[in-house]
Formats: C-alpha cells, structure tokens, sequence
C-alpha cells in the first residue's frame, strides 16, 4: 500500500505476481523465511493486533499451494518514537533471533520496498535488496532507498532468483 494506506483486512490484501513462487524457492533452498513488519495501523485504531495475525495465518494458508512457508512473522503495532522495534531499528531483528539463534544479520539479507526497509538491514549490516515494482505505489523515500540499497530488482521473484544463482 501507498504510504498513509493501510490494509486492514485479509480481503484488501493481494500477494503480488512471483511472491508465492519465490518464498517457496527460498524454503527449498533452506533459506528461513521472516518477515518484519511496521503496522502503525494498530496504534492508529484502525485494526488489531489480532487482525494482523489472523492475516499472517492467511497468508501461511495460501502459500502452501506453492509448497511455501513463511518461518516467523514480527511486527510492531507502535506508533512513531515509542518503541525500539519499529523499523528501522533493531527491536524486530533481536525479537527473530530471540526464536531463531542461528541467523545473524551478517548472512542475511533485508528485502523490502521502503526507506526504513532499506535503513533498517543498512544498520544491521545486512545485504540490502530494493523492489521497484510498481513505481505508482511507492511510498515516499523510495528513491533514496534504491539508491541506499545494495542491490534492486523489479520483483521479488527477480531478487531471489539472483540470490540463489538462478
């Protein structure tokens, strides 16, 4: 969604074209799958918490068509300057490694379409990997974290395929 939009419900969600396919790739590689998210959404009352996950058990549910999981999802349902786990700072990354001790942010990779993505894994020292998609969607910062980004791709599908020497 456009900055200052917001999905609230699983029937505004659509996975984009490749997404599927692509987290399905990574599973088979052996890659852990995680996904951090901000969703000031919930501070802002404009959905719960428990909305957020039943939307992350819906999209579990439809990935298993294409043999894909997602290993963890983390989020933080702060407003702005309240937490240390909004992104771009690390709260999300230390809650993921709390339950998965074996990633370390030096051999991960941070993919994401927003500035506080691309500053999030910078920090961390993490590969970073812009997606353009769809440039009449983007949210603003968006040039200066391409720019920022070690690497950018038009879809995920692309950037894991590059990722995995496809």
């Amino acid at each position: 969604m456009p900055e200052g939009k917001y999905v609230t419900s699983w029937a505004e969600f659509h996975l984009l074209g490749g997404v599927a396919e692509a987290i399905g790739m990574l599973n088979r590689a052996g890659i852990r799958v995680i996904v951090v998210s901000n969703q000031r959404g919930v501070a802002l009352g404009l959905y719960t918490a428990k909305q957020v996950e039943a939307m992350h058990d819906n999209l579990q549910e439809s990935l298993k068509g294409h043999e894909g999981h997602i290993d963890g999802f983390y989020f933080c349902p702060h407003d702005r300057l309240e937490c240390n786990c909004r992104k771009p700072l690390p709260g999300l990354f230390l809650q993921a490694q709390r339950d998965f001790p074996e990633i370390a942010a030096a051999t991960s990779a941070m993919i994401g379409d927003s500035d506080s993505d691309i500053e999030f894994g910078r920090r961390l020292g993490m590969q970073t990997i812009f997606i353009d998609g769809d440039s009449s969607k983007q949210k603003a910062g968006a040039e200066k974290a391409a720019a920022l980004a070690d690497r950018r791709f038009d879809s995920l599908k692309d950037a894991v395929e590059a990722l995995l020497g496809i």
